[in-house]
């Protein structure tokens, strides 16, 4: 009996382990979030995600597959739970927009995470020579504003904006604001201060509808 057990023992710590994708994304995601595309080695993305680098070859190709899967998990992972505060039809336009701005904001700022945005945070650091993946930084980025943009017109169909007002035009004023956000938080600024700057375009928000005219 106790030859099985030993027997037993000595198989379960040969067993290799299983590759957990979603643990290595999110590992990897950290390393690019605070270093870059560009300074972020594939050795880096190894000793970070415990992988071996032909486990990440075989997964994700390479270092620029990798990088796009991590921008996809990004997505999953925090942009559906910043537009579920948007778009909640109980919500004035007001509240909608400043629970909006304060699940990002506390993104900005948490320990959790690298300060700022992943996505403005790596295309800052891009280089020439990565044109491919600085589209798709961009492209994906602009789903942000997208969004804005979708949920203000769908306010204005409901007659909570007025009609004369350009959902586009407003989206990409938002989307500017929350950029200069993630520079802030990731020079240092606290949640307050993030905060402090959502109630201030909040308090100009009556003043954007009316100068759109």
């Amino acid at each position: 009996m106790t030859t099985d057990v030993t027997s037993c023992a000595k198989k379960s710590r040969g067993r290799p382990k299983v590759f957990d994708r979603d643990a290595a994304l999110d590992k990897a995601m950290t390393l690019f979030w605070q270093h870059g595309y560009e300074a972020t080695s594939l050795s880096d993305l190894v000793e970070a995600t415990g992988a071996k680098a032909p486990t990440l070859y075989a997964e994700f190709t390479n270092k620029e597959g990798l990088f796009r899967a991590v921008l996809d998990r990004y997505i999953s992972r925090f942009a559906s739970r910043y537009e579920a505060q948007l778009f909640c039809e109980e919500k004035t336009v007001e509240q909608a927009l400043r629970d909006y701005f304060s699940a990002i904001a506390t993104c900005f700022t948490s320990k959790e995470t690298p300060a700022g945005c992943f996505m403005i945070n790596t295309s800052a650091t891009l280089a020439a020579s990565s044109k491919e993946i600085a589209n798709t930084v961009k492209s994906r980025h602009a789903m942000q504003e997208q969004t804005l943009s979708t949920f203000l017109a769908q306010r204005q169909q409901r007659g909570e904006i007025p009609a004369h007002c350009r959902p586009q035009e407003l989206a990409q004023y938002l989307s500017c604001i929350l950029q200069g956000m993630s520079i802030s938080a990731r020079e240092g600024a606290t949640l307050e201060k993030l905060q402090h700057i959502t109630e201030t375009t909040l308090r100009l928000w009556p003043e954007l509808l009316k100068i759109q005219g």
